[in-house]
């Protein structure tokens, strides 16, 4: 078994579902995919990168998949849910808004560099609402490297305004 961490996000509704809500609809389908599932607490967060858009919703989740699952084909499975839920990537604008975006942040201990996919996800150390989720769900993880490494990284950020928006104890996935 793999296991994989992935950064959720969103920020605009979808067919009658606000974005929190859209995140839980993404973890009931990403808890068919993973096992030992566990997700973090929903922070809200300014976007970072094109500001003039509203606040974005954002948590982490991790779990485990089976040795003959591929970086690849998670990704067909990630693009998948996120079509699902309203995002055309074909009309959006990059790093604009979106009902729901899922990044595989880390896949086992692989590393994936080429025009379709990326991982570890390059923009992770710089990204405050990637990092405080993630390291909530690895607060008990015996994998102490990439827990001390993405605390390295948090450490050096300026604040990025990623306050606790849900504990992960409130969150409801349908």
């Amino acid at each position: 078994m793999i296991q994989v961490i992935l950064g959720l996000g969103s920020n605009t509704s979808y067919d009658g579902k606000e974005p929190v809500e859209l995140l839980g609809c993404a973890c009931a389908c990403l808890k068919k995919i993973l096992s030992s599932f566990v997700f973090s607490s929903v922070y809200r967060t300014k976007a970072l990168y094109v500001t003039d858009q509203d606040d974005f919703y954002n948590m982490a989740v991790k779990g485990r998949v089976d040795d003959s699952i591929t970086p690849y084909s998670l990704l067909d499975s990630v693009n998948r849910i996120e079509a699902l839920y309203g995002r055309d990537r074909n009309a959006e604008k990059r790093f604009g808004p979106r009902p729901l975006d899922i990044d595989i942040e880390l896949f086992g201990d692989e590393t994936v560099h080429d025009e379709t996919l990326q991982i570890p996800h390059p923009r992770m150390h710089e990204r405050g609402f990637v990092l405080i989720p993630l390291l909530e769900i690895l607060s008990g993880s015996a994998d102490v490297n990439i827990r001390d490494t993405c605390a390295a990284y948090l450490k050096r950020l300026p604040d990025q305004g990623v306050q606790m928006y849900l504990p992960a104890n409130n969150f409801v996935i349908p």
